[in-house]
Order: C-alpha cells, then sequence, then structure tokens
C-alpha cells in the first residue's frame, strides 16, 4: 500500500487482504455507500459487496443459546455492483480463479472516484486488461455509476459480459453474526423497460420499500434477462488488440424513506432514465467533491497527512451535507460494512465536534435525530421508574434501546450476557454535543427549542438517577456501565452495574449545571413555555443545583477512581499476560476464555476518567471538580494519568485517540506513539481484523478533531475562540480552516512556533480570539500572526 493526500492505493491483489481494502475502498454520499468490492465477485469468504442506505434498518428474531433474541441490523441492499466478463465458452474471471499478472486499486481522494486495473492471463499468450472507474454521486445521491474499459493485449478476444442487478443478497458480513438471522429483503420482483432493467423489494418487518434501475450501455446491443432474484444485461463484445471496448453501468437508489416520492421504484426508472452518461456524471461529481474538500480544508505534511485525508474522505462519504436531509444517526463503522448492526453509540461525541466547525448543518440534523428520539427516551426512562430521559446506548430506527442481550467471545465460543445498555452516560455525550454545537455555529434558535428541551430533560434523569447518602454527605449514581466496558458489575456480585463512576458523575454535574444556565439565560417567554410543558417548579431547579454540587467522585491512593472500590481490585499480571498472549487488546476475552472475569483486576478497555481530559480543557476540568468541593490540582491529575495508562489494554479504536490528546498536555515525549496508534488504527487494521466489518468513524473523525482542536487547545466558548496550542515536535506545522458563526473559511496555520490567523472578507461581526496570555479581535478581512510562548 502506498498513500499520498490524494491517492490511496494497493498495488497488488491479496486475497487475505480484501476484506480489510474494501472498507477502506468504500465510495459514499451520505446517502448510501458501497463496499470496495470487485464487480466481479460474489459475497463469500473473501470478498463482501455490500450497500447499505443511512438509517435503512430491519428486525428479526433469532435463536440463540435456547433465546429468542431481537436484532435490528442496517440492512445490506441489493447489490448493484455486478457486473463479470469471460471469454465466450470459458470460465468467468476473477482474480481467484484466473492468472493475474498486474493489479491495482486506487481510491482518488480528490474526486472520490475509485480506479482499478488488472491484467489477466487468458492462456495461450492472451492477455485482457481490465480497468475500471466507479463512483458513488457525490451531486446526486441517488446515483452510482460503473465505467469498465476491456483492452485486447494479444490477439482478438471474443467477450461475454454480464451486468446485473442481485436482489438475493443477506447480512452475512461479520462471521460472529452468521449464526443470527440475516435474510432482510423479501418480495423481489425484477423487470425491464427502455432500455433499463430494474429490481423492487421490502425489508422484512420494517417494511421498507427499495426501488433500484440500471442502464448498462456499450458498443453492441445489450440484451436484458430475469433470473431468480437478479435480473441481468447481457452483450459480446470483440476488442481487437490494442483498442479498448467500454461497458458504462449508470445505476438510480431509491427507498421509501425518501421525501417527495411516491415510489421508490419509479423515482429509481426515472432517474436513471434522465441521468446522463458517464463523462457527465464525473464533471459533477468532481465539482461536487471539491467543494467539500474547500469546506474541509486540512493540509498536514507526511505519512500523518496522507493518513488523515483519508479518515475525512471516509467522514464526509458517511456524513455530507446530503445527511442534513435524513432522518439519521452517526453509525458508529460508517455505512461501510455491518459491525455493531450499523448502530448508532456514543461515537458522536468524537464526531460532532470536527463537524460543527465545518458542516453545522449536518451536526444539526444529527442533533435533530437524537431529538425525534426524545419521547422514547422519557418512556425509557420511566419504564427504571425515573423522570426525564434516558437515550439508549445501541439506537437505531426508532430510539429503542438495541443493544444486544447476549454477545459471542469468539475465544471461548460462549454466549455472554451483554450489559452495556447500563452507560448511561450517552446522555451526557448528546447533552456536550448539543452545547458545543451551539457554541460553534451560534444557533440560538436551535439552543432555545430542540436543544434546551433535550438538555433539560437528561439533566432531570441524572437528577433523579441521584440517591442521597447520610455516611459520605453526597449524592450517589449506582448500577451503571463506564466507558470502560471491561467492568460491568462487582466481582462476584448477582447484579450489573457500579457505583459512581467517575466519568458518568463528573459529566452528570457538567449537564446540570449547563441545563440551569440555559434556563436561565432562555428569553422570558420560551422559558415560560418549557416551564410550562415540561412542569419545572422553582424546587426541582434547587434540586439539580444540589445535586450538580454534591455528586460523589471516588478517590484512592491520590488518584481519581474510575468508581467506587476500582483501588480494592486485584492487580494483573501485564506482563504475564502479554508473555502468554502477545496482543491483549481485548483482555476481556482472553480472561473470559480461562474462566476469569476482567471484572476482578484493575485493567481497562480504554479511557474512562481520562475521557475528562478529553471532554474539557484543564481549566474547565479545575472548575468542575471545584464545583463538586474537590481539588483536582496538576499533581493529582498527572498521577491519574499515569496510573490508567498503566491499566489501559487499548481495546478500542478510541483508546489510543484519547490517550495522545491527554498526553500532548501532560506527558509531550509520549503522545506521539499513541497518536499514531490513533492514526493507523484502521488503515493497518491494528484491532486484528475488525476494519474489514466497517471502519471506526468515530476514531477517524477524532485525528481529524485532534490536530483541529486538540493540538491547538481551540475551544468555542463565551462567545469567542480560546487557543492554547501544544504543538508536537512531530506535528508542528500544519494548518487547517473552520467555519465559525457565519464566518466561512478562517485559516489557522501552525508554523514552528508561530500561530497565523486569518478571516475572510465576510459581513459577520468580528472573531474574538483568546490566548492565555493575551486577547486579540479579528476583523474580516483580518490577518494576525502570533508568536507561541514555549
Amino acid at each position: 500500500m502506498t498513500a499520498t493526500p490524494s491517492t490511496w492505493d494497493y498495488d497488488h491483489y491479496d486475497a487475505a487482504e480484501e476484506r480489510l481494502r474494501e472498507s477502506l475502498c468504500t465510495l459514499g454520499n451520505g446517502y448510501f455507500a458501497t463496499r470496495g468490492a470487485l464487480p466481479e465477485c460474489a459475497a463469500d469468504d473473501l470478498h463482501y459487496p455490500g450497500t447499505y442506505a443511512a438509517g435503512c434498518y430491519n428486525r428479526l428474531t433469532s435463536t440463540v443459546a435456547g433465546r429468542e433474541v431481537e436484532n435490528e441490523d442496517m440492512v445490506n441492499l441489493p447489490n448493484w455492483l455486478p457486473l463479470r466478463f469471460r471469454p465466450v465458452g470459458e470460465e468467468w474471471l476473477t482474480p481467484d480463479t484466473a492468472q493475474v499478472l498486474d493489479h491495482r486499486q486506487t481510491v482518488h481522494l480528490d474526486s472520490g472516484v475509485l480506479e482499478r486495473r488488472t491484467r489477466f492471463g487468458l492462456g495461450g499468450g492472451r492477455v485482457l486488461s481490465v480497468r475500471q472507474l466507479r463512483l458513488v454521486h457525490m451531486a446526486d445521491p441517488h446515483l452510482a455509476a460503473l465505467r469498465t474499459e476491456f483492452t485486447a493485449e494479444s490477439g482478438p478476444v471474443d467477450l461475454e459480459v454480464e451486468s446485473a442487478l442481485d436482489g438475493g443478497v443477506t447480512n452475512s458480513g461479520v462471521p460472529r453474526y452468521r449464526q443470527l438471522e440475516g435474510r432482510h429483503l423479501v418480495h423481489v420482483h425484477t423487470g425491464g423497460a427502455d432500455g433499463a432493467v430494474w429490481l423492487r423489494c421490502r425489508t422484512r418487518t420494517s417494511d421498507i420499500r427499495v426501488g433500484m434501475a440500471a442502464r448498462t450501455t456499450a458498443e453492441e446491443p445489450v440484451t436484458p434477462a430475469r433470473e431468480h432474484l437478479c435480473v441481468t444485461q447481457r452483450t459480446t463484445l470483440r476488442p481487437e488488440p490494442g483498442r479498448t471496448v467500454t461497458v458504462d453501468k449508470i445505476v438510480a437508489l431509491h427507498t421509501s424513506r425518501d421525501p417527495a416520492i411516491s415510489d421508490p421504484l419509479q423515482a429509481a426508472i426515472d432517474r436513471v432514465a434522465a441521468a446522463p452518461g458517464f463523462d457527465e456524471l464525473l464533471v459533477s461529481h468532481r465539482t461536487a467533491w471539491g467543494q467539500l474538500w474547500r469546506r474541509a480544508e486540512l493540509d498536514v505534511p507526511g505519512e500523518a497527512g496522507s493518513i488523515l485525508r483519508l479518515h475525512l474522505f471516509h467522514v464526509l462519504q458517511t456524513l455530507s451535507p446530503h445527511t442534513a436531509e435524513l432522518d439519521v444517526g452517526v453509525p458508529a463503522r460508517g455505512l461501510h460494512g455491518e459491525a455493531y448492526r450499523g448502530h448508532v453509540f456514543w461515537d458522536e461525541l468524537f464526531v460532532l465536534p470536527y463537524l460543527n466547525l465545518h458542516f453545522p448543518e449536518v451536526s444539526r440534523a444529527l442533533l435533530h435525530y437524537r431529538h425525534r428520539r426524545l419521547e422514547r427516551a422519557r418512556a425509557a426512562a420511566r419504564a427504571i421508574g425515573r423522570r426525564g430521559a434516558l437515550y439508549p446506548w445501541q439506537s437505531g430506527s426508532d430510539g429503542r434501546e438495541e443493544t444486544q442481550q447476549l454477545h459471542l467471545n469468539p475465544r471461548s465460543g460462549r454466549w455472554l450476557p451483554d450489559h452495556s445498555h447500563l452507560q448511561h452516560h450517552v446522555g451526557s455525550a448528546i447533552a456536550y454535543n448539543v452545547w458545543q454545537y451551539c457554541e460553534a455555529s451560534g444557533d440560538a434558535e436551535f439552543l432555545h427549542t430542540k436543544g434546551a428541551e433535550t438538555l433539560l430533560q437528561i439533566a432531570r434523569f441524572w437528577a433523579d438517577s441521584a440517591d442521597w447518602d447520610d455516611r459520605l454527605g453526597r449524592h450517589r449514581i449506582r448500577g451503571v456501565v463506564g466507558p470502560d466496558e471491561y467492568h460491568e458489575a462487582y466481582p462476584g456480585a448477582r447484579r450489573p452495574g457500579l457505583d459512581d463512576n467517575a466519568y458518568t458523575n463528573v459529566t452528570a454535574s457538567w449537564v446540570l449545571t449547563r441545563a440551569l444556565e440555559v434556563l436561565a439565560d432562555l428569553p422570558e417567554p420560551r422559558r415560560r413555555e418549557l416551564v410550562e410543558r415540561t412542569s419545572l417548579d422553582d424546587g426541582e431547579l434547587e434540586q439539580w443545583d444540589s445535586v450538580s454540587r454534591t455528586l460523589h467522585v471516588p478517590f484512592h491512593e491520590g488518584v481519581v477512581s474510575q468508581f467506587e472500590g476500582y483501588g480494592d481490585l486485584a492487580e494483573l499480571d501485564w506482563a504475564g499476560y502479554r508473555e502468554r498472549y502477545g496482543d491483549i487488546r481485548r483482555l476481556d476475552r482472553v480472561l473470559e476464555a480461562e474462566n476469569d472475569s476482567v471484572n476482578n483486576y484493575q485493567a481497562s478497555k480504554q479511557a474512562d476518567v481520562l475521557m475528562l481530559g478529553y471532554l474539557f480543557s484543564p481549566t474547565e476540568l479545575l472548575a468542575l471538580f471545584g464545583r463538586l468541593g474537590y481539588r483536582l490540582d496538576e499533581e493529582t491529575w498527572q498521577r491519574t494519568v499515569d496510573y490508567y495508562l498503566a491499566r489501559t489494554s487499548h481495546g478500542s479504536t478510541l483508546s489510543g485517540l484519547v490517550h495522545g490528546w491527554i498526553l500532548a498536555r501532560a506527558r509531550r515525549a509520549e503522545a506521539w506513539a499513541f497518536c499514531q496508534e490513533a492514526l493507523k488504527g484502521d488503515v493497518a487494521d491494528l484491532q486484528g481484523g475488525t476494519t474489514g466489518e466497517g471502519i471506526h468513524l468515530g476514531a477517524m473523525a477524532g485525528t481529524l478533531d485532534l490536530v483541529q482542536r486538540g493540538l491547538t487547545g481551540l475551544e468555542t466558548r463565551a462567545g469567542a475562540l480560546w487557543l492554547d496550542p501544544v504543538p508536537l515536535p512531530e506535528l508542528s506545522s500544519y494548518g487547517f480552516s473552520v467555519r465559525y458563526q457565519g464566518h466561512w473559511g478562517v485559516r489557522f496555520r501552525l508554523e514552528h512556533g508561530r500561530l497565523e490567523i486569518a478571516v475572510p472578507e465576510s459581513g459577520p461581526l468580528p472573531i474574538d480570539v483568546r490566548l492565555p496570555d493575551r486577547e486579540v479581535r479579528l476583523q474580516p478581512g483580518d490577518t494576525c500572526r502570533l508568536v507561541l510562548p514555549d
């Protein structure tokens, strides 16, 4: 593999790496995406040509370990890719069955095009060269296109070509899910009309109608044919030596979730009929991508810059301006595969801070997804006897809890109870994103309406979840699970859940404080409306204030405890386990396979307490602990960082990101190693095969935010841009632009101890910039150059 800022390139065929490459070569436009599988290869143990539309879910029931288990999945839609070819009378050619002389697959990041070149040896000295260009259109989100060029290098070849739409697909891209029901599509019908072929179907239980149409053109006539669950178009070509013949395939996709249509099939047929040819589509597609790159300008040198461009490419393919028109959340694994079933977790916590400063309309739409499910979250809280809103750890179509009841340990082969639905801190992540979006965008209308409603109900849940402890003289939150995920219960406990998770309690205090501030700052008529609708009274608000100041945060050995009793757990023989197993990122699986439990040990999967240093600047974190009546000085925080750094296995791609962010300020010399792990988590598949099931969108977006906010100390707070740069020696010179409260294209440039800020000519008010040692006001059109302290 070789990479540049504009290309991601694989220069040979490697069957063992195909799943990984397919994920990293996925093309999408925010509405739908298709994995980078070779069009002539069907789904098998090596290849998986999945296509996914944002928000398209279906629910099925399976029998697992003697129990009926219900799961909702992002549906693998009909496969539009198939285009296979062979010399007439011979076998179909694939890299797995034919002689491959050369093979190259290149993602052109600037233009959003996947290029493939393969030379097949056909025997008898014959060579067939195949070049393909593929796009999922960024200007028209319902279109995709595939151009295939065939060249006979020596001697003519009579070539049979077959293009297809395949409705016989299942969800089978994740091996550990294959014991579960995966056939989501029913009522598959096919046909042809006016030179195009079409396919329609429905999802089994969610009853989403899907319409797909394709137009295949070639130099010779194209003949349609219908097969079981599939419709094809065939032609026979005769490329003369040195002459290239071309086959173009244009595809349209609609579902019944789309606005402004009545029938998805007719919409697809009409759209493919009106679509221009491949060349014209390519021009408008490149133009759309060029506009996206300008809005998300990022100039980072070296290998890190190339990986960051790939990460940005995949973020934009999952969450583009088209996403702003949809009712969807942030799928943790993008639209790139079926891991996590396409569910929405807290990963938006790592995604929206980046989007806020480039595509705030997308952030707003993603927050609308949460607000539309506020009543479902309130119902979930009522179901456990609480007030307010309890958002699910895993969300899908309608906002109910989608966390699986059982999960499979591949090491032991056992199905185990899953208690991760107790990660109630997802509500704090949603509240944090509401606040951050409004601070960055200046969107007072959203804050005063949907934002305030969401914040209020999340705060109400936290206040109602807190019990007063007379012995401690503090409020406590019991029976939860923190971000760590390794610890779901105390050793030997019959019930899951932990008490006083530090991250949960501190962020709950923050939510309560912000909610009180928002209520106080609301315009009086709006505040009255909200108070009346929610039956708020002064007594409840006084309770919020009290809980926000008295939540218990446990300490032990001079460090912040991950949860009450964490310091009493046994120490793990880290060196011994690494010697025995090598990679122990998934230490929980290792111990369970030994009939032990990670619950018994001081061991964390990923950052938990340290997440507080990721969300809050040192000044804000000090103030948060101060409000709670604790003194968190720099020495205590440094000890806390060191303590958990020695006890974390980094079993999540988010872990390296958070540790790199924290260490950039706490122990700069060690930060770069973690930053590199975050950068290479997917491209090197550091989690051992997981990237082939879908990229880790939160980690990808988080690395972008690391250079945008983490190393610059950039905050949007109190109507100003706050900066406190901590450039790493390995990443001390780079540039990017942001969109801030109506200013488009505010440019930042770090260059060896100097910071340049340029505000483009525009109508909005000046920007106030605050650094630790000075304040600067920049008018539109101003450029400011600052020398940073060592």
